[in-house]
């Protein structure tokens, strides 16, 4: 790959699941045949974004920064159809070898473009978009540049009035990373919240960190992404007003 070693391995539990690895970190969990059965829970979590914010169904708008295997995008085509989606993955050879392996439905209206997600925040004409999901990793470290506060008003202005920008953070005890991520979008948008495994908010284990965010005040459907995160297999919490201002208490927003 151009960006690190990327491995596609079966998985000997699922018949037709398939995680993808770069540098042999997990990055994406793809079943072909079942585009809604998601593996990981933090990819749950951002499912229940996307099922929470519009009506059963409704098609979207969505911005994925980052590709991997293309979870997200299947599942976000399978359960609304209609959805127009636009992929930005720096990896052109990992592109080339998704499509090739693990290649999308036809029917699947997703663009794919090999670029940089920050040179597409900056510049980019694209939107309005009713959702950004935003994972850029590489390997187990988010990249440069999409932590900061200029990066979070960036996407703000690719947004519609009532979009909503989900982020993954990989974080470990003190999850000081997802306190700053946390701040800096509350710096930037009027709505946010916190969604994690209970296990990974009491500081028990490395993992993954969902943020939400909305630049309309009150937009985020937090009753629904509870119910959703105690229905969950990995239990979890969300934090949003009270709860969040104790979890980003005294944390400043990323620098430039």
């Amino acid at each position: 790959m151009d960006l690190g070693v990327a491995e596609l391995r079966p998985d000997p539990q699922r018949t037709g699941g398939v995680t993808l690895l770069v540098d042999g970190v997990p990055q994406s969990y793809v079943d072909p045949a079942d585009p809604t059965y998601l593996h990981f829970d933090y990819v749950r979590r951002i499912a229940s974004v996307v099922d929470a914010i519009a009506p059963a169904g409704a098609p979207l708008r969505v911005l994925h920064l980052g590709g991997g295997a293309l979870t997200l995008p299947r599942y976000v085509a399978a359960t609304r159809p209609g959805s127009t989606q636009l992929v930005v993955e720096r990896d052109a050879a990992l592109v080339e070898l998704v499509g090739r392996a693990l290649p999308l439905p036809a029917d699947f209206d997703v663009r794919i473009r090999v670029d940089d997600v920050r040179e597409v925040v900056g510049r980019s004409t694209d939107g309005p978009f009713d959702l950004v999901i935003g994972d850029v990793y590489r390997g187990a470290a988010m990249a440069g540049g999409v932590g900061t506060a200029s990066f979070a008003t960036g996407l703000r202005r690719m947004l519609s009035t009532d979009g909503v920008y989900t982020l993954n953070v990989t974080d470990l005890p003190p999850l000081v990373l997802s306190r700053v991520q946390a701040a800096t979008l509350r710096a930037a948008y009027g709505d946010v919240c916190v969604l994690a495994a209970r296990t990974m908010l009491r500081g028990r284990r490395y993992g993954n960190v969902v943020l939400a965010a909305s630049g309309t005040p009150g937009r985020l459907p937090v009753d629904r992404l509870v119910r959703a995160a105690l229905r969950d297999p990995v239990p979890g919490i969300v934090l949003h007003g009270p709860a969040l201002d104790e979890f980003t208490a005294h944390t400043q927003p990323s620098p430039d």
